[in-house]
């Protein structure tokens, strides 16, 4: 970011993204290293109930558009998309008058939300988009590979990277969708969600020593998710574990379907539920009191080329991973480095986490192999590479 110092005053950003900020944290992650260099970052995403329509932090200001999730048909994502691309453009295009961005980043979903730059462009700002998802995917897991739409969102993705001066992308996997599809190689570039240690790092008396054995999941909780599946693990694994314990930390639509669960199965002794997100702090201590981190993502096209940062973040604390075999994760990761089941198979979940609660010493493989594995992938690392993006664009 040498460049940008050599400009008089601060340079400024502009970074939108339909979600809720700070819970995302791959926005969280790039707008703090763009406000590290000096720029001024203004950030227009949605607003969730009880968050403030402008907060300022240091050299970040957040400013929450009038909009909350409410999809769920396809009506609802065509409205929502709508509404929030039309609002942004009006917003940007305001704020480019007033702030002279230089640079202006985009996060998809949608992708089409990147021509909501198009008149900021016009003034002088230069385009980076994040292709965070494979919308086309995304779309066929909820209404069909079959849709229509689905060609539609692939014609719009290839448009979206054409017109942005440069893209960035969180997993080789679906940069390699994109460029299946005949984006140029040398716009996209791979940018993963490495944990950053300063803030996921395991104490050094190491907190995992109650007499309980604890896995954890944290993040939005959603079907796609798979913890019904881990749920239903638990269930099996009390019966030769019983001090097995699952904690749910984070929120999200799927949680009243997952409390029914809980308590149709008998569960309540073996299942905690955090009742919504936690403060990074409370986050990396109930981590670090945890033995086991599970991921058991539904697998299809979309998540297939996906990889949750969640994974990097147990990496980093320590945790032994067990995660559902996809496409992504077995190419990162490999059968070493984290312990791999069935997707919506709560048995052979179950016999994983019997595996890593029986052998101490296994545990402590995959910790190790798992950590060899991520550390050119942690977020020094990748940070580099995405201010190197940047430097190139302003």
């Amino acid at each position: 970011m040498a460049e940008l110092a050599e400009h008089v005053g601060p340079p400024r950003v502009a970074v939108v993204r339909q979600h809720y900020v700070p819970q995302d944290s791959r926005v969280a992650r790039a707008v703090e290293a763009l406000a590290a260099t000096g720029a001024e970052v203004d950030v227009w995403c949605l607003r969730a109930p009880g968050q403030p329509r402008r907060e300022r932090s240091g050299r970040v200001t957040v400013h929450r558009l009038p909009l909350r999730h409410r999809r769920g048909t396809k009506l609802g994502y065509l409205v929502e998309y709508g509404a929030f691309g039309v609002l942004a453009t009006l917003v940007l295009t305001v704020a480019q008058l007033r702030r002279r961005y230089r640079l202006v980043e985009v996060h998809s979903l949608p992708d089409a939300l990147v021509f909501a730059a198009a008149p900021a462009r016009l003034l002088g700002a230069r385009v980076l988009l994040d292709l965070q998802e494979c919308m086309p995917e995304f779309f066929a897991t909820r209404f069909g590979a079959d849709h229509p739409a689905v060609g539609a969102l692939a014609a719009i993705e290839q448009r979206a990277i054409a017109f942005a001066d440069r893209v960035i992308t969180p997993t080789e996997q679906m940069r390699a969708v994109f460029v299946g599809r005949g984006a140029p190689p040398g716009r996209i570039t791979t940018v993963m969600d490495g944990a950053d240690p300063a803030v996921f790092a395991p104490p050094a008396d190491d907190g995992r020593r109650g007499a309980r054995f604890t896995v954890v999941c944290h993040g939005t909780v959603e079907p796609h998710y798979g913890l019904d599946t881990v749920v239903r693990a638990i269930d099996l694994v009390r019966r030769g574990v019983p001090a097995v314990r699952l904690e749910v930390i984070g929120d999200g639509s799927d949680l009243p379907r997952l409390r029914g669960l809980v308590a149709d199965l008998g569960l309540d002794d073996h299942v905690g539920f955090s009742g919504g997100f936690l403060p990074v702090g409370d986050l990396v201590a109930a981590l670090a009191a945890a033995d086991v981190g599970v991921v058991a993502m539904v697998r299809d096209p979309f998540r297939d080329v996906a990889l949750p940062g969640k994974v990097f973040d147990f990496v980093a604390m320590g945790l032994p991973v067990v995660a559902s075999r996809t496409r992504s994760m077995e190419e990162t990761f490999g059968p070493d480095a984290v312990e791999l089941f069935t997707s919506g198979d709560p048995e052979e979940l179950a016999r994983a986490l019997r595996r890593l609660h029986d052998d101490p010493a296994r545990r402590a493989r995959i910790t190790t192999e798992a950590a060899r594995v991520v550390e050119p992938l942690r977020w020094e690392r990748q940070r580099a590479t995405y201010l190197a993006v940047v430097d190139e664009l302003v």
